[in-house]
């Protein structure tokens, strides 16, 4: 069998796309906690002032999260993400040339860059949800959440070699500014929001994505209507059965399966004019009344908020950490500082594939991996965090503990980031926004009130890493209380 004879899954070409999307995506964000301190030095900027810079990238990422999931959920991710990407990437490039202007110019920027980079993952999530049956989710929301680590572990190298090089710390968003660029175009031609758009995908593909999600409940349609539908599927002319329409009646519900990728629409009964679409691609409104009514959807947004007030300030401020208080060597800051995210993106691929194994072959209930996961993804990580602060006395002991700990905090790909899906698959983007949203707002207040503690307490870092345990455990029992595995918006 030759190379071009093999079909390669359009999903998973999507798939890979967004996930070097989301790689770029936290590397342009990922590349600021590097370059800070070679610029704190440069312009003398003080802890408050480095506060305010990597704090400002939030207030822009806050305002397009729900923004980017339900424009996601309504008309399709490929624009959406395909806009953001152009807007993040255009302002990593004026990063340096603001920076020279001045700290509001600076603040500007990255605030901008926040815009565009906010509407990434719920994009992200909103086209997991069209392009993956229930099967293969847990895989793919874990890896695309580990993306954002493999990013962090390309940033933090990558920046540091460029800072000891002849083009500095510049040179840092020069470089990632290119890499943004290419993957746009690459993403204009090849990405696209719904499977039944996408040309040369196979039908058995697009029966094995579709056959999940394509109900329509038959309160929508009067029985006769329903049996109405059936007799024309089965009368249906041979010379057409390629277009492989079948109707199912599985529990009370008329499942419409389309596996032809050129005919959108299906004519039910005698319904006149009326047309179902064949596309879990949702076209109503967001029910925002019955959203923040249930406390399911509470457990997601408390926990995120929780989880991300400590996660954004260790990734900010951990490597001004390992400076200031254990006195690492800022030409091996970005080499030494990258291990935990290394080790927690290895770990995002194989929690995702333990989470799908626990589901599909050993039948635990969802709600029980999701509440274990939780569980020890976020004392593992508060634990040795602790650790760290608390017994290691060299740079490598410090590392290593909290290496460790980011490798059990893979865990929470399983457990607060899936929760979406079960929930309400079909407003996952909205909520994932929404959620992020929450955790967004928290980091933003997180970096910030760092920079301020270590001002006020002459650097006492201890401060800082007691604030972001009891942050993370309080989600968690919030979480364990209040989470949910049943689809309660549909």
């Amino acid at each position: 069998m030759s190379f071009l004879s093999v079909y390669i899954p359009k999903r998973i070409i999507i798939f890979g796309l967004c996930f070097l999307g989301a790689v770029i995506s936290y590397a342009d964000r990922s590349n600021m906690s590097i370059a800070i301190t070679s610029m704190a030095l440069e312009f003398n900027w003080s802890y408050i002032t480095e506060g305010y810079i990597l704090s400002s990238f939030f207030v822009g990422y806050l305002t397009t999260q729900i923004v980017g999931g339900a424009l996601s959920d309504r008309f399709g991710g490929k624009w959406v993400l395909g806009i953001a990407a152009a807007l993040w990437t255009v302002f990593t490039f004026l990063t340096p040339i603001t920076a020279k202007c001045g700290v509001l110019h600076l603040i500007l920027c990255r605030i901008f860059l926040g815009i565009g980079e906010g509407a990434c993952f719920p994009s992200i999530h909103s086209l997991i949800s069209v392009w993956f049956p229930p099967e293969e989710r847990s895989r793919a929301v874990g890896t695309i959440t580990s993306s954002s680590f493999i990013g962090t572990m390309i940033a933090m190298p990558v920046s540091t070699f460029l800072i000891s090089s002849p083009f500095g710390w510049e040179g840092i968003f020069f470089i990632f500014g290119i890499v943004g660029c290419i993957w746009s175009v690459t993403w204009h031609f090849l990405g696209a929001s719904n499977p039944v758009d996408y040309p040369s995908i196979s039908k058995e593909e697009l029966s094995w994505i579709l056959k999940h999600d394509c109900e329509i409940d038959q309160k929508h349609l009067r029985f006769s209507q329903f049996e109405s539908s059936i007799s024309r599927v089965e009368d249906i002319d041979p010379e057409i059965e390629s277009s492989r329409i079948i109707a199912i009646e599985d529990n009370e519900n008329t499942r419409l399966l389309k596996a032809s990728h050129d005919q959108k629409y299906l004519k039910v009964g005698n319904t006149s004019n009326e047309t179902l679409e064949s596309s879990n691609l949702n076209k109503g409104g967001i029910p925002w009344k019955l959203v923040f009514s249930r406390r399911e959807i509470w457990a997601i947004l408390v926990t995120q908020f929780c989880n991300s007030f400590g996660y954004y300030i260790m990734l900010n401020w951990l490597p001004t950490y390992y400076l200031d208080h254990f006195g690492l060597d800022i030409n091996k800051l970005g080499y030494l500082a990258v291990l935990p995210y290394v080790s927690q993106g290895i770990m995002g691929l194989v929690v995702g594939i333990i989470g799908d194994y626990l589901v599909n072959k050993l039948n635990v209930r969802v709600i029980t991996i999701r509440r274990g996961a939780q569980i020890i993804g976020s004392f593992g990580t508060s634990i040795f965090l602790l650790f760290a602060a608390y017994l290691a006395t060299t740079p490598l002991e410090g590392i290593l503990l909290i290496t460790i700990g980011n490798s059990l905090g893979a865990f929470l790909f399983i457990g607060v980031h899936m929760s979406q899906l079960d929930i309400a698959p079909k407003y996952a983007g909205a909520i994932w926004g929404l959620g992020n949203t929450f955790g967004v707002i928290a980091g933003l207040l997180g970096v910030a009130l760092t920079g301020l503690i270590l001002d006020i307490t002459a650097n006492n870092w201890n401060f800082i890493w007691n604030l972001v345990a009891l942050s993370s455990l309080t989600g968690t029992v919030l979480f364990v209380l209040w989470v949910g595995d049943e689809v309660v918006i549909s």
